[in-house]
């Protein structure tokens, strides 16, 4: 059977359960931004060389494709895996025990650094801007409130990671230094 099924040709797709609605429609939108975010962390994964990471960075994609699905369902249907609701309470430890083996952060950072440090920034503004999509989808209609929370610490948790990534390398985070304000005479 062909991967290709011509039934978005026209414009339109499927919805978990039948419901056709456009491509553009905010639910697309949401969880297209979740599956991006899902492929970026996959090339995370194929530049990472620690197995915290990895195995970091394998849970979240899971979760990602539990969000999808939740996102692609018609918002009581019974027959698709949810977020863990326990979940986001993980990221925080995981961004805990990261925390407090680094210096504190005083100062905006200009994303860089080693390539997997990067790739996780780039991954973190994806989270993002999944999760703006999310909370605009969430003004039309439902959204499991577990998922919002669990996109914001997300963001955090990639932050961190890509943080940590360049301490463990001693790779020297670049600081932003804004311009001072000129005094007015």
């Amino acid at each position: 059977m062909p991967i290709y099924t011509r039934f978005g040709d026209k414009g339109d797709t499927m919805l978990f359960g039948g419901a056709v609605v456009p491509k553009d429609d905010p639910r697309i939108e949401a969880y297209g931004s979740v599956d991006e975010l899902n492929a970026m962390l996959g090339v995370v994964l194929s530049f990472s060389e620690t197995d915290a990471l990895k195995l970091s960075l394998t849970k979240i994609q899971k979760d990602l494709f539990a969000i999808g699905a939740e996102l692609s369902a018609p918002p009581k249907s019974r027959s698709i895996q949810r977020l863990d609701p326990c979940r986001a309470g993980e990221l925080e430890g995981e961004i805990d025990a990261m925390e407090g083996d680094m210096p504190p952060l005083h100062n905006f950072l200009v994303p860089g650094g080693c390539k997997t440090s990067s790739l996780l920034q780039l991954a973190r503004t994806i989270c993002r801007r999944a999760e703006r999509c999310i909370i605009q989808l969430r003004g039309k209609q439902p959204v499991n409130p577990d998922i919002v929370i669990y996109m914001n610490r997300l963001s955090d948790l990639l932050f961190i990671q890509a943080r940590y990534t360049n301490y463990k390398k001693r790779v020297p985070e670049a600081i932003w230094k804004g311009k001072k304000p000129s005094k007015k005479v």
